[in-house]
């Protein structure tokens, strides 16, 4: 399946794209310690040293270990939360190495990484190389600061590719170990092996499920459960929300309807003077009305794709269930779409099957277009009443994805034609 029809267009913007990802990501990444990665390798240090890891999620204390360790900004700006505890595990193998050198490290593996995940989706969804790397470099600054960040969302994306492709290949445990190796400390793949069961795959669900555990009892022996029950007491509960702690609750740089709403509706003095109506409940009924319907409308259209035959449901299924998840996060970071990789994947490959080049196209599009949105354009509308929604493109763009998805799989899709072979292996788990 040709994704792109001028091979000559193609190279060109493989040229520039690759050019923004050296510049914008792996040069900052390979020169300076910038924020989030001292979050995660201070926590390592510490866990490496034999510290006191329950005192983690105490911020005062953690930024005196930043310092400490001389990690990050001098201000020793930081925290670990609202990770779950075994994230302080990821970076312990580096916690040796100069945080520099540590963050290279780190940086090296991801772009290693960001080969894999093109090599498989090149095999996976019939495109030629070039159309594989345009496809995943056009999700712009999220892969750039990923890099430049030291975020694992490269790895952890390239988990789940690998695991739709185990699946593919008919090794379903493999695939499950492949979806629940970073859930218990990256939600997303979660959403998967929840499809999985819903379609009687046990033995992906197996080997997810034994995985989470495993992990779950290395962080627990590691650790102390001790940290564990804070995070489950008072630090989960508030991540779920949307209130970070440390952070504005209000910010329009963790993009969701908890935090528009909570901009739009929510009086505070020092934080959100100028709210559209200071009526707080809005917020609430705002939140659930929307988040609500949109899960009515995935799970409509999961129904119409499963009734569809077996043969074709599991990727646009797969593909739907990886938008929702992002757009009812409670916030949510340009790195974060990385995990669209695999979904929008499954989504443009999905709709060129059906013959339905527009829908293709324009999924691929609106992915695109979240990758290079001048967002410094629009961070001036935050706060200013009922202008504020201009300041959430990044949220919008992702619903008319999702809304253009569930549109096009209930009334423009035709007959499948002949898939790849690969892409038939899943009728048989």
């Amino acid at each position: 399946m040709q994704l792109f029809y001028n091979r000559s267009a193609a190279i060109l913007l493989l040229a520039a794209l690759t050019a923004a990802l050296i510049v914008r990501g792996i040069v900052p990444a390979l020169s300076k310690v910038d924020s989030d990665f001292p979050g995660y390798f201070t926590a390592a240090k510490i866990v490496a040293d034999g510290g006191p890891v329950e005192r983690l999620y105490d911020n005062v204390w953690f930024q005196q270990q930043m310092r400490h360790y001389r990690i990050g900004r001098e201000d020793g700006i930081g925290k670990f939360s609202p990770f779950p505890p075994p994230t302080a595990l990821l970076l312990v193998p580096l916690a040796r190495f100069e945080p520099l050198d540590a963050l290279r490290i780190m940086t090296g593996v991801s772009v290693l990484c960001l080969a894999g995940a093109i090599l498989l989706l090149t095999r996976m969804l019939s495109w030629t190389l070039v159309e594989s790397t345009v496809f995943v470099l056009l999700s712009g600054y999220a892969v750039t600061n990923t890099l430049r960040f030291g975020q694992p969302y490269i790895i952890v994306s390239l988990s789940c590719i690998a695991g739709y492709y185990a699946y593919l290949k008919g090794r379903p445990v493999l695939a499950g170990v492949c979806f629940g190796l970073f859930l218990p400390l990256k939600y997303f793949p979660a959403v998967i092996l929840v499809y999985f069961a819903f379609r009687k795959d046990w033995k992906v669900v197996l080997g997810g499920g034994l995985v989470v555990l495993s992990v779950a009892l290395l962080s627990v022996g590691v650790l102390g459960w001790k940290i564990h029950e804070t995070f489950l007491s008072s630090v989960l509960g508030n991540h779920l929300v949307g209130v970070l702690s440390e952070q504005d609750p209000y910010t329009a740089s963790f993009q969701s309807f908890d935090t528009l709403f909570r901009r739009l509706f929510v009086y505070d003095a020092a934080l959100n003077p100028r709210p559209w109506i200071a009526f707080p409940a809005l917020q609430i009924i705002g939140v659930l009305a929307v988040k609500v319907s949109i899960m009515f409308a995935a799970l409509a259209t999961l129904i119409k794709l499963a009734r569809s035959g077996i043969a074709t449901a599991a990727a646009p299924s797969i593909g739907i269930l990886g938008v929702l998840t992002l757009l009812e996060a409670p916030a949510t970071a340009t790195y974060h779409f990385v995990l669209l990789w695999l979904p929008v994947g499954l989504l443009v490959h999905y709709f060129f099957c059906k013959r339905e080049h527009v829908a293709g196209y324009f999924i691929l599009g609106t992915y695109a277009l979240i990758g290079f949105l001048p967002y410094g354009h629009t961070q001036r509308f935050e706060g200013q009443g009922g202008l504020t929604v201009l300041a959430y493109p990044r949220l919008f763009v992702l619903l008319i994805m999702f809304s253009a998805c569930v549109y096009f799989i209930w009334n423009r899709a035709g007959p499948t034609r002949e898939a790849p072979a690969t892409m038939v292996r899943a009728a048989t788990p």
